[in-house]
């Protein structure tokens, strides 16, 4: 099946249309600065040079329209009429406790996200813009949403609920979600065909470092437990993010600053992680460690205080799976930060974990980066959400439509 898989962002639209039985990205690329001034457009056929230009982007709406265009274009392209998208899916960041799996995107599933936007304030709205956008430009075409929260509704109820009271679960759904459930998926799956082990036989904590980022334990194919909580501000420190704080924090800081409930949140989700730790200096791993090696007292105490808070998630997580057979790092900052990497591993020698510093530092694709004698086998293995969300959209759709043909025999 032809699937053109929209990831949407803020600012930003990811996109990539996948043959998913042969798992061939037929053309992939990125509309940027949506909404803004200077918006620019990627586009990548696979085997030919990239094609980029500078274009006016208002809204979401026009980036899916660049993108319909490119791929018909005679000389660009990769198709020669719409019609052979066959489907899409839409990666979407929360799904509450209603949503397990990928779902056919419905008018009844469209409110449903909308309801859950106070959940993920950042990315369900825009979310929704991408579907509003492509039922606008693309009426007839099945459509998809893959939910982030879906890998995580294995976790057993103790590990999902909060010490608050049982009520507030019952009347409002408080509980541990979870996120980055499509990367956390794929990157165990890998992991374990690099083990040379079955995917529901091994255990895993897999480090989803980027920007936003979560820790996950697998066991059996399961998430067991994942750092990221009611909303994706709790866990492990973040770009901008505080990860998880004692909540009297933010009673102190309303106090102290004047600020409403609201103020104090936007200050921990956009001001506090690395960024705030840095005295502003910067959200982007990339700069912090070019000013720890500088010797950056700033850069320092940022970059050690983060992977801090990756080593406990990681020493908790090993505990809940009673031991673990690997640990992969994934994500922008998994995937290209040695120093990083280095920083968390060093701690977990009580572990057995003995890193492969040639290994760690020269890492590129799926890289094993532990030493022969290491007891818990360290990776490196790059996540690929949008072929996940293309292959759960063929899945699902091929199974309804053999329904259908069953109910008309």
């Amino acid at each position: 099946m032809k699937v053109l898989v929209i990831n949407c962002g803020s600012s930003s639209l990811k996109f990539r249309f996948i043959k998913t039985e042969t798992e061939e990205v037929i053309v992939r690329g990125l509309c940027e600065r949506i909404g803004t001034e200077g918006g620019h457009f990627k586009y990548i056929r696979e085997g030919d040079e990239p094609y980029e230009r500078d274009v006016y982007l208002p809204d979401h709406d026009m980036a899916v329209r660049i993108i319909l265009e490119a791929i018909t274009d005679k000389e660009h392209g990769a198709i020669s009429d719409l019609s052979e998208i066959e489907a899409i899916g839409h990666r979407i960041v929360h799904g509450g406790d209603k949503y397990a799996r990928a779902t056919y995107i419905t008018p009844e599933v469209r409110k449903d996200i909308e309801r859950f936007e106070s959940l993920a304030p950042i990315h369900n709205p825009v979310n929704l813009m991408g579907i509003r956008a492509c039922r606008h430009l693309l009426p007839d075409t099945d459509m998809v949403g893959v939910f982030d929260t879906a890998y995580h509704h294995s976790i057993p109820e103790e590990a999902y609920l909060y010490g608050i009271p049982y009520e507030y679960y019952e009347k409002f759904r408080i509980r541990r979600y979870g996120f980055h459930g499509m990367s956390h998926r794929y990157v165990a799956i890998e992991t374990s065909k690099l083990l040379g082990q079955r995917y529901h036989a091994s255990k895993i904590v897999v480090c989803h470092l980027g920007n936003g980022a979560s820790i996950t334990a697998i066991a059996n194919g399961r998430s067991m437990d994942t750092s990221m909580g009611y909303t994706p501000l709790e866990g492990i420190i973040m770009g901008t993010r505080s990860g998880s704080v004692d909540p009297e924090i933010i009673n102190v800081i309303s106090e102290e600053e004047d600020l409403s409930i609201k103020g104090v949140m936007k200050v921990l989700n956009n001001k506090s992680g690395v960024y705030g730790l840095s005295n502003y200096l910067s959200a982007d791993i990339r700069d912090l460690s070019k000013a720890y090696h500088e010797g950056n007292p700033d850069a320092i105490r940022a970059l050690k205080t983060y992977a801090y808070s990756i080593i406990k998630y990681i020493g908790a997580y090993v505990t809940v799976l009673n031991g673990a057979d690997a640990i992969s790092f994934t994500a922008g900052v998994g995937e290209n930060s040695a120093l990083v990497r280095r920083l968390v591993c060093e701690r977990l020698g009580y572990l057995g974990v003995e890193l492969d510093e040639e290994a760690n530092e020269n890492a590129h694709g799926k890289t094993l980066i532990s030493t022969a004698d290491s007891r818990i086998k360290v990776f490196v293995v790059p996540t690929d959400e949008e072929m996940s969300i293309a292959k759960q959209t063929a899945e699902l759709l091929e199974k309804r439509y053999a329904a259908v043909d069953q109910d008309d025999e």
